[in-house]
């Protein structure tokens, strides 16, 4: 595809481009869906996660995000680019529908995230930084799109899981108490959040608004969460997130709770907190029914949470890819 001037829409397979609205959401879920059922996708993002898109303050709607158009109205394509203020690593997300793939859509949303992507950095007085995405490993169509405009894997997550039944109960360590995830903690969790993670690769502070958005999700289950507090001090000393995916079952035969976040704090490592926290979700998956746990990580955390994972009998189900590609050429 030829390239486009600066700020101009893309041109491709028939379509007509214009930025996502308030009033797509509708459109833009049953893309989606459709999407992931052909990619046969583990997961694929919810109503609430679509709709942060239309609330984002840092990354607005109407400049950061793309959506094709059919000569019917369906919609047929979609791309975002998202960047936290003074990072130095962008963010590119899309997808086309499935009876339209192979028409160059693809590429000419990606060439207008990566222009949209330096437009973001120039902005801001920085040199053209990092584009990063996502794919599964087995995905040949996102996979042959990356590689052949030059992006390179980085990184690999690991989807794991184990059933419930045999799940290990781990005592809770001296000077630490579990408490229920309220949302008078979901602050202090934040911050917590923010230290904990703070030397994990491509992990970024999330702001007040990015965190409402994770409570905010219909998957969130609050009952299965629990803060570790440090007896003496009252501290958040770790914490774990859970989701529940409703359409799991149908996709993958079983029912799963998910920890979506784990994490501990430098100062209280070491103790066994993380593998009480797990424990603890375990028994409350299996309280509501549910048959196995899972959760992702990355495979070269620098805190050893993929032995902690294999040590507490999860098992690798799939992986997730990393790519990145410099914007400076």
């Amino acid at each position: 595809m030829t390239a486009l001037p600066d700020n101009s829409l893309p041109w491709a397979g028939g379509l007509a481009f214009r930025p996502l609205a308030d009033g797509d959401i509708d459109g833009w879920l049953a893309l989606v869906e459709r999407i992931a059922a052909a990619e046969n996708a583990h997961w694929h993002e919810t109503r609430s996660e679509l709709a942060t898109s239309f609330e984002d303050s840092v990354n607005p709607s109407a400049e950061n995000t793309l959506a094709g158009f059919d000569a019917d109205g369906v919609h047929r394509a979609y791309a975002s680019v998202s960047k936290n203020p003074g990072a130095a690593v962008g963010y590119a997300f899309g997808g086309v529908d499935p009876q339209w793939q192979r028409r160059g859509i693809g590429a000419g949303m990606l060439f207008w995230q990566e222009d949209r992507l330096r437009a973001r950095f120039a902005s801001e007085g920085l040199p053209p930084g990092m584009v990063r995405s996502y794919t599964q490993e087995v995905n040949p169509a996102h996979t042959g799109l990356f590689a052949g405009a030059g992006y390179l894997p980085v990184r690999y997550f690991s989807e794991m899981a184990r059933p419930l039944s045999g799940a290990p109960a781990v005592a809770v360590p001296s000077g630490i108490v579990l408490s229920l995830f309220t949302q008078a903690l979901a602050e202090p969790v934040r911050l917590a959040h923010n230290e904990a993670f703070a030397d994990h690769w491509g992990s970024e502070p999330r702001s007040v608004q990015q965190w409402g958005f994770l409570l905010k999700s219909e998957n969130f289950r609050a009952a299965w969460s629990a803060v570790a507090l440090d007896t003496r001090t009252g501290e958040v000393a770790g914490y774990q997130l859970s989701m529940y995916d409703p359409e799991r079952f149908a996709k993958e035969g079983r029912q799963e709770g998910y920890t979506e976040i784990l994490g501990v704090r430098r100062a209280w490592r070491g103790r066994g907190i993380a593998s009480a926290l797990l424990s603890d979700a375990m028994a409350r998956y299996r309280a509501a029914g549910m048959e196995h746990a899972c959760l992702d990580v990355d495979t070269e955390n620098p805190t050893g949470a993929l032995g902690l994972y294999e040590g507490m009998g999860y098992r690798p189900v799939r992986r997730t890819v990393a790519w990145e590609k410099h914007l400076g050429g």
